[in-house]
């Protein structure tokens, strides 16, 4: 089987802003929450037997506490963010696995249903259907992999690596240098998407750096103001990359099979 893993926070953000305004009976917007639900409905309708949506039902989340920069609900239109509720009650009442996220973020939620369900023998694969960086760092070979639903574009280990130039598991270090201007932290000064791959395909790990740019390979340019810059930040270099690394005990099912839809 296959189990699909959906972003509900992007699928309303993209809807909102690619759909027309549907009031209810009672005047609410409500036309980016029916068509998520209907695009969920057109999933299994296709055949998605196993599935669960991740909300954001608070924008803010533990990380807020670690960084005052990190992105809030600041700036998100009412009618938006009014329709997360409708959207929630509406997956819960058509029997779709529902997390709506409030400590934790709905990417916490996706990373955690996704290292779960790969350990499930009778899984044959997990699609995350987000197009969102930081869920790279669960991509496992052909196993786990992402899904850009609106261009069907499935991206399994080996695309993570031609992309970004670093392996999964290198996704969050590499967040942390070059930032993510979606969650709100900027990265490290002087550091961009070359330096960081070249740095990270032979240190995995910002920890694995050594301090002393001389014992930097040849294949890494301009070795000694990256040192200089990564190690005079190293505090907000550590921090930014425990705000990349997605949280994998989240609970969300106790088997597989909670998320078969019905």
């Amino acid at each position: 089987m296959d189990v699909y893993l959906i972003d509900g926070t992007y699928e309303l953000f993209r809807h909102f802003f690619a759909v027309p305004s549907v009031k209810d009976a009672m005047g609410r917007e409500v036309g980016a929450a029916r068509a998520v639900v209907n695009s969920v409905r057109g999933m299994i309708d296709r055949g998605a037997t196993h599935l669960g949506v991740a909300t954001d039902r608070v924008i803010e989340s533990f990380r807020n506490d670690l960084y005052s920069g990190y992105k809030t609900g600041e700036g998100v239109p009412p009618e938006l963010y009014s329709q997360f509720p409708v959207l929630e009650d509406s997956l819960e009442a058509m029997g779709v696995v529902l997390w709506p996220m409030v400590e934790f973020e709905a990417d916490d939620a996706l990373a955690s249903a996704a290292i779960k369900a790969a350990k499930d023998p009778q899984v044959d694969r997990v699609l995350i259907c987000t197009p969102d960086k930081d869920l790279g760092q669960c991509v496992s070979g052909t196993r786990i992999v992402q899904l850009h639903r609106r261009t069907q574009v499935i991206l399994d280990e080996a695309a993570i690596v031609a992309k970004f130039g670093v392996p999964p598991k290198s996704i969050p270090d590499y967040l942390a240098l070059v930032g993510d201007s979606a969650d709100g932290f900027p990265g490290v000064k002087g550091w961009g998407k070359k330096a960081a791959a070249s740095t990270l395909s032979v240190y995995p790990h910002l920890e694995q750096i050594p301090k002393d740019w001389k014992e930097w390979p040849p294949s890494i340019r301009n070795a000694r103001p990256l040192a200089e810059t990564l190690f005079a930040s190293w505090d907000d270099a550590l921090l930014f990359l425990r705000l990349a690394t997605l949280r994998t005990d989240v609970p969300v099912f106790d088997t597989v099979e909670d998320l078969r839809f019905g």
